[in-house]
């Protein structure tokens, strides 16, 4: 039972990451009808916000005098934070160990504004093509962000960690009336799943109770309809646009503690939230949800030791056996709309 429960946990937090790329996939897909094979890199764009903001908190001047001698005698100056220097060395601290969670307000703009630039300056033009059109130049612009990201920040991951509060393992199996040890669960793939909950939950939100989100959902459900009513419809697809990048960076902007940013992300969860997304049901955000988690946790479980050994390399197959098994028993997914993906 211990192992059942850990594999639970251990696949909520990469459920998580992959339910919320794929709400906004879906998301975009419901909208603008569109494939976009660059919200993977989205995804990494946010990861790198947060590398860019503990940079920025890390610049630092020489001291103004020397504060002692090298050993060859010549004056030493040691360097200053800038963030000390504003806000004290222990405000400064502590804004630098919290440079993760403060990453979420820097990402927001610049998620929301790349989301715009995107769709305004590229994705429009393809509206009206086929989806193999839009997949070739979302998947084209998706290497190329790659890219510039290996240009300026490197090949290699770069360790972005947590806070130390949140640096430690809780011990559920003490919780749960286990022995010690025997389920052991870091703290921020905790914070994760709280946080992917809490943003789910307001996408959710905002959807159904606002009139803004209940316009978007009358144009998704009858786009003609909502702009002989004489309302902008282009303009709030656009806006959710921006709103399902910022969900797609927020998710990355936190996944840093878990995985080391690296240029490849993007591509190494895009193709699977892809998976996620047609499992759930093409156009479905509760399926898209449903589906990341589930699906999550099923990977969690086929890299089991016991189940590697029994049938090797499971643990990197088993999302797409289920989404064949899916595909050929229920076409339009899990919760998708009757007639998609079934003609």
């Amino acid at each position: 039972m211990d192992a059942i429960l850990l594999q639970i946990l251990n696949g909520l937090d990469k459920g998580s990451a992959y339910a919320l790329i794929a709400l906004g996939l879906t998301l975009i897909f419901g909208t603008l009808g569109v494939v976009n094979f660059a919200h993977g890199a989205i995804f990494m764009i946010g990861a790198f916000c947060a590398v860019t903001l503990s940079r920025l908190l890390s610049l630092s001047h020489p001291s103004a005098e020397p504060t002692g001698t090298d050993f060859l005698g010549n004056p030493k100056f040691d360097d200053v934070l800038y963030v000390n220097e504003w806000f004290g060395e222990t405000a400064g601290a502590f804004i630098i160990d919290w440079s993760v969670p403060l990453a979420i307000l820097f990402a927001i703009p610049i998620m929301v504004a790349v989301g715009f630039i995107m769709e305004r300056g590229l994705i429009k033009h393809f509206y009206k093509r086929p989806h193999a059109d839009q997949i070739l130049v979302t998947f084209g612009l998706a290497i190329v962000l790659q890219e510039v990201i290996k240009y300026f920040y490197g090949a290699n991951p770069i360790p972005t960690p947590a806070p130390e509060v949140f640096r430690g393992s809780f011990d559920f199996g003490v919780l749960l009336g286990f022995e010690a040890n025997a389920i052991i669960y870091p703290y921020w793939r905790m914070v994760y799943f709280a946080f992917a909950l809490v943003l789910i939950t307001a996408v959710f939100g905002f959807l159904q109770f606002t009139t803004f989100g209940m316009v978007v959902r009358a144009g998704m459900a009858d786009r003609e309809t909502v702009g002989l009513l004489g309302i902008n419809i282009d303009k709030r697809f656009t806006i959710m646009f921006a709103i399902a990048a910022c969900v797609a960076g927020l998710a990355g902007v936190m996944y840093t503690p878990i995985n080391s940013p690296n240029y490849h992300m993007g591509m190494d969860f895009l193709v699977l939230s892809f998976v996620v997304v047609v499992v759930g049901g093409m156009g479905s955000l509760p399926g898209a949800v449903l589906a990341g988690f589930l699906l999550g946790i099923l990977e969690s479980f086929a890299s089991m030791p016991v189940m590697t050994s029994l049938i090797p390399g499971i643990n990197q197959i088993i999302i797409y056996l289920v989404a064949i098994v899916v595909l050929l028993t229920r076409p339009r997914g899990l919760m998708g709309r009757r007639g998609v993906m079934e003609e």
